[in-house]
């Protein structure tokens, strides 16, 4: 059995395309890889739907034209990971016109729900006497699901770790697509690489990152694979080729072939934005891409990783915004466990506001 699973797929200055359904341009020689693959998954990361009913955040409200889950169709996607950031950010009327789209597709989908609880629902998948189950979920950014709200697949230490043992019961193999990660790092954070290890001792195969527009590092742990950060799979932006590294971090990623027989046989395949679509990356450039990969990786061995991260978060001027004479009160509110379960409590995002039953 083979499986290929991508990463974010969002429309932005391809949006003309998908609505007139031109997949040759989007996709071009990309479909090749989806011949003889039993299931190809995506990260649908945002609502297909022509409402104009914006739900209140910072950030950007994103949707798709209807006919993008047609050309998904057209060019070998089964199913879709609607566990992200973007899924709610046309409210309820577009969860449920992209839910009503990929029903009509006949595409699966996954890692949304009623409610939390319900959005806790694992896709299984049986082929040939093998038994794989998906679990999505996401970290908490406006679309997650609340106790009496629709919404995605919220990543949870506790939950998520006790969804993949009971999964793990079951199931032959157990793959979680985590939505989280700094976008455009390539390097985990160390909760994020503490999460992502924590899912493998409790029972998961495989854990791939999205969402942070970076194809960052991999590693093999436990016997498990974790890759922190797929990268894009189809968000075709421009204006990304203004970034210092000329657009490569936002215009590259990788999908990931998953073979299944007596053991997990793992492939890394890099895309690379063309135009207003993607393409294979080939010869020196797809060697290129994946000898920084595994150059990173190694970081995950020496330690060098941490002193990554540190120097990327230190670089955040965004998130200097408070006079310095509450840095230290601040952090002593993040730093503790107690502390910071007030401040949730009493300081709610929009997410807790927007469309409330």
């Amino acid at each position: 059995m083979r499986i290929v699973i991508g990463g974010d797929v969002s429309i932005k200055d391809s949006w003309e395309l998908f609505d007139s359904c031109q997949t040759k341009e989007l996709f071009s020689d990309v479909t090749e890889i989806f011949n003889g693959t039993d299931r190809v998954i995506v990260n649908l990361e945002c609502a297909v739907t022509d409402k104009n009913t914006p739900i209140k955040k910072i950030g950007p409200n994103i949707n798709a034209p209807k006919n993008t889950i047609k050309a998904l169709k057209e060019v070998g996607v089964t199913d879709c990971i609607l566990s992200n950031n973007h899924i709610f950010d046309f409210g309820k009327a577009g969860a449920l016109d992209t839910i009503k789209e990929l029903e009509a597709q006949g595409l699966g989908y996954t890692g949304f729900g009623d409610n939390e609880l319900d959005s806790r629902k694992d896709m299984i998948i049986n082929h040939q006497g093998v038994k794989i189950a998906l679990i999505s979920v996401c970290e908490h950014e406006y679309s997650y699901a609340l106790k009496n709200r629709m919404g995605a697949r919220p990543y949870d230490p506790y939950d998520t770790n006790d969804d993949i043992v009971k999964a793990k019961e079951s199931a032959d193999y157990v793959i979680v697509t985590y939505h989280g990660g700094k976008e455009n790092c390539r390097y985990p954070s160390p909760r994020l690489l503490k999460a992502c290890r924590s899912m493998i001792k409790h029972g998961a195969d495989v854990v791939l990152c999205q969402h942070s527009h970076a194809i960052g590092c991999y590693e093999k742990y436990m016997g498990g694979h974790i890759l922190y950060g797929q990268g894009n799979f189809h968000f075709v932006w421009k204006d990304a080729e203004d970034e210092k590294d000329g657009g490569k971090m936002w215009n590259t990623g990788l999908l990931v072939s998953l073979e299944f027989d007596s053991d997990i046989k793992i492939e890394f395949i890099p895309t690379v934005a063309s135009g207003l679509g993607i393409r294979l990356a080939k010869g020196n450039e797809k060697e290129e891409l994946l000898s920084e990969l595994y150059e990173r990786s190694k970081s995950l061995e020496d330690g060098t990783w941490e002193d990554m991260w540190r120097d990327f978060a230190e670089g955040q001027e965004r998130y200097r915004a408070f006079p310095n004479e509450m840095y230290e009160e601040i952090a002593h509110y993040f730093d503790c466990e107690s502390h910071t379960d007030v401040c949730k409590e009493i300081y709610k995002t929009y997410n807790h506001t927007n469309e409330r039953d």
